[in-house]
């Protein structure tokens, strides 16, 4: 396990040069890297984050958080931004996330452009934790729903996210709490929208103020807050022109 360069409270972070210098060399001389850079996760969310790890590729950014998400399991994500490197620990049973630059800073970067580096089991611990000396100040502590929030509409995915993905009709969860988003405009909208109706990917791209690409980036940030519904075999489902013609 690679535990964190950074002391509790300080904002230095590591050059990637040198991180990767340190990954190669924890590398195994012979066989699977890939494999290798995942083995201390958990034997269900290392199996999950291999189905990304295909032909060289290293997961996406979103696609680790829904499975930290799904698999409800604490994960620190080290996250190359320009020359450095950013640990981002989420923690989903507590609903936090941990970062040692302000996270106001972190969403404001391009988040488009942030690219995984390595994953582990989270090395920091929540608040009121038992190992204390694990855990950070508590101001390098941040609700985790606008987190991945603002990552699904605005990191570099615009392909829905593979649970929710195919021919498919969603529907908002009645009561799902967003109060800590600022929603608005056709945002809120659509959500309000989709509290009443279920309905398909295509619709929604077709709704004002949206896109394909939009409408995506909504369903797959609405997953993130276990606040949809998907169904496969409403009449919305089989309507779905994009999909339709696969079947």
């Amino acid at each position: 396990m690679f535990e964190s360069t950074l002391p509790f409270g300080e904002p230095e972070l590591m050059r990637v040069s040198v991180f990767k210098r340190y990954l190669d060399d924890l590398a195994p001389k012979d066989g699977d890297v890939t494999s290798s850079r995942l083995s201390s996760l958990s034997p269900s969310l290392w199996q999950d984050l291999m189905r990304f790890e295909q032909g060289g590729r290293h997961s996406e950014l979103l696609e680790v958080v829904a499975a930290c998400v799904r698999h409800m399991r604490p994960l620190c994500i080290h996250l190359q931004s320009d020359d450095k490197v950013l640990p981002l620990t989420l923690f989903p049973n507590e609903r936090l996330a941990h970062c040692p630059v302000p996270m106001a800073e972190l969403l404001a970067m391009r988040l488009n452009e942030l690219q995984v580096l390595h994953v582990e089991p989270a090395v920091v611990r929540p608040p009121g934790d038992e190992v204390s000396a694990l855990v950070g100040e508590p101001h390098l502590y941040h609700p985790l729903t606008p987190v991945t929030w603002e990552l699904a509409l605005h990191g570099a995915r615009e392909e829905l996210l593979p649970e929710i993905a195919g021919m498919a009709a969603y529907r908002v969860v009645r009561g799902v709490d967003l109060r800590q988003l600022q929603l608005g405009g056709a945002l809120e909208a659509a959500v309000r929208r989709l509290q009443r109706q279920t309905t398909n990917l295509r619709e929604i791209a077709d709704w004002p103020g949206f896109t394909r690409a939009r409408a995506t980036r909504l369903l797959n940030a609405l997953y993130l807050q276990a606040g949809l519904i998907i169904s496969r075999t409403h009449p919305a489902a089989m309507h779905d022109t994009w999909f339709a013609s696969r079947a």
